[in-house]
């Protein structure tokens, strides 16, 4: 591992394990990648903070995945905070970073300045799903909105999906860089969980608990795992200057820390105008005649990054007729492009 000195800890996420304890982990520190997503959009202070939040969260679940594709984390409730949703994109390459994209819809008539962000939610659900790629089925797993923030609800979600128990401590807020008189979006998080059990043999008909996996020296393992987590500042989160290993060591030295390559994190979108053409490929000529405007042009915007899109109606649809080049071509070959 290249010297820390010499090393950007913006915009990445530090795997470590705790070889005292039996715990893994992670620690994420979001900058630059924060003001990326957030600058794109007029969020309102409240849903720029749970998208930060979910933003965070993202970072430091996504590694933990054996993952080819996409991991999504989604929110969604019935409050003037309706929807925030967040992409992660494995590395294409090894070593290579990861890419993050995320959005946020709301009423903004309903937002209360003075009322926590998370209660704006209200009733709804947190979501994770995990797409491997194409010949592989999604999986999807929720947990009721509870606890007072995201974080609690991510660590709800891996007690009842993964019955792996589960630590985050994040924050995120503004802050002014030396030198800078503009505020920007700067967040942090630690992660940790259990590692894995060794399986035991069970009587007939007993079912393995979760409280089977925190026996003994276990759990107070864990337990002094989360004591030392505790102790982390704000501001040691979203320091640009303190290296995340130095951090890791501050924290855990008496559990035998230790850290392995930082992954690092970009904004990434996948759309695309072939994207969008097939997602437009489902509608008929009916439909695509409702969404063409006055110019007799079909517009479409990315909810994640804001790119703006015109089609020529006639090449939508499933009765489109042209290909790139305006000549053209049997629906079934369209199809297949």
């Amino acid at each position: 591992m290249a010297q820390t000195k010499d090393l950007s800890w913006d915009d990445c996420v530090l795997p470590f394990q705790l070889d005292a304890s039996g715990v893994r982990g992670r620690i994420a520190r979001v900058g630059p990648l924060l003001e990326h997503i957030l600058s794109r959009h007029d969020y309102p202070l409240a849903v720029s903070a749970m998208v930060a939040e979910l933003v965070t969260l993202t970072a430091l679940i996504g590694p933990t995945i054996k993952l080819r594709w996409k991991l999504s984390l989604q929110v969604r409730g019935n409050g003037a905070i309706r929807t925030i949703a967040t992409d992660y994109y494995a590395p294409e390459t090894e070593g290579g970073p990861a890419r993050i994209r995320a959005w946020a819809s709301f009423d903004a008539e309903r937002l209360v300045s003075d009322r926590p962000a998370f209660d704006q939610i209200g009733e709804g659900y947190f979501a994770v799903l995990i797409d491997q790629g194409e010949g592989n089925l999604p999986y999807q797993g929720l947990t009721p909105l509870a606890g007072g923030s995201l974080a609690t609800c991510a660590q709800n979600y891996f007690h009842q999906s993964e019955q792996l128990p589960t630590r985050f401590e994040l924050t995120v807020g503004r802050s002014r860089l030396a030198g800078d008189s503009a505020e920007h979006w700067r967040a942090g998080g630690v992660m940790l969980q259990t590692l894995p059990a060794q399986p035991r043999v069970l009587a007939e008909g007993e079912e393995l608990e979760t409280a089977d996996i925190l026996q003994g020296a276990e759990s107070e393992d864990w337990n002094r795992a989360n004591m030392l987590a505790s102790t982390v500042e704000d501001i040691e989160l979203v320091d640009a200057n303190l290296p995340l290993p130095n951090l890791v060591y501050r924290l855990f030295h008496e559990e035998q820390p230790v850290a392995y390559d930082r992954q690092g994190l970009h904004f990434g979108c996948s759309c695309a105008p072939d994207r969008v053409r097939g997602t437009l490929s489902i509608y008929s000529a009916k439909d695509i005649g409702r969404m063409t405007n006055e110019d007799g042009i079909v517009t479409a915007d990315c909810q994640f990054c804001g790119a703006h899109y015109e089609f020529d109606p006639r090449s939508l649809g499933f009765e489109a007729t042209l290909d790139a080049q305006g000549n053209p071509l049997p629906p079934a070959e369209h199809a297949a492009q």
